[in-house]
């Protein structure tokens, strides 16, 4: 049986999922790029992505918004 969550939580799921991956590749090379390839490496990224993913996190769900309406206003429909 899979479970799934209701519709109205797509947005939400969609932020966490995107600031997950977005911070752990943004802070992940900045550790790796300040330290370079040293012992722990994966443990300092891991240290230094979670605090990162949940300030991403509140950031994608307050920004969405306003980028939704900044894209809409780009764009012109076909």
């Amino acid at each position: 049986m899979r479970i799934k969550l209701p519709a109205r939580f797509e947005p939400v799921l969609f932020a966490f999922l995107l600031s997950g991956a977005m911070s752990l590749l943004v802070s992940s090379m900045a550790v790796i790029r300040h330290v370079g390839w040293v012992d722990g490496v994966l443990n300092l990224c891991v240290q230094t992505w979670l605090p990162a993913w949940g300030i991403a996190f509140i950031a994608a769900m307050i920004f969405a918004p306003v980028i939704r309406r900044l894209t809409r206003h780009c764009c012109f429909k076909e």
